[in-house]
């Protein structure tokens, strides 16, 4: 899947409900901007979206009224359209990543090797189902390679952050 229209130019992620991220979370998000920007697939369906589309597209990533919302441009910067999506079918997903991801960091100050690698395991089998269950959520409306779809939850995620 390597069609040079059909991927994300740029992301912008709007949480208003954060000033700041600490610095781990503000790496993490950086990281998952980087990466989608360099490497993604995404392809948003005439069947939602209708014909003639170009793109490269720009997306911007936000909360309103408890769904996550994927604001997309063209090309030619004109709004292609929303995807609004709800959250309860990534909710609970996303809950226990936040419980992993703190047993994580936590663990990184204290514990042995063998601990950490356990933990982590246990992170990215979370994440793999978080991101594996926005692929399907998008299905209709977007497709997405594996690693446009990982890179996309940790930004949800990182939306659904309280601080």
């Amino acid at each position: 899947m390597s069609d040079s229209n059909q991927k994300i130019l740029s992301v912008k992620l709007h949480n208003s409900s954060v000033i700041r991220y600490q610095p781990h979370i503000q790496k993490e998000i950086e990281i998952a901007i980087h990466d989608l920007v360099e490497s993604n697939y995404f392809k948003p369906q005439p069947s939602f979206f209708g014909e003639g589309h170009l793109g490269p597209y720009d997306i911007r990533v936000f909360v309103h009224e408890g769904r996550v919302i994927i604001d997309i441009s063209g090309q030619d910067k004109t709004k292609l359209g929303e995807l609004a999506l709800s959250v309860r079918p990534l909710k609970r997903v996303i809950n226990e990543y936040f419980v992993v991801c703190e047993n994580y960091y936590e663990a990184i100050k204290k514990a042995s090797p063998e601990k950490i690698e356990a933990i982590d395991f246990g992170r990215r089998a979370l994440h793999n189902d978080g991101s594996d269950r926005l692929k399907t959520l998008l299905h209709d409306k977007v497709k997405l390679d594996d690693n446009t779809s990982r890179r996309l939850f940790t930004l949800i995620c990182a939306l659904h952050i309280r601080v």
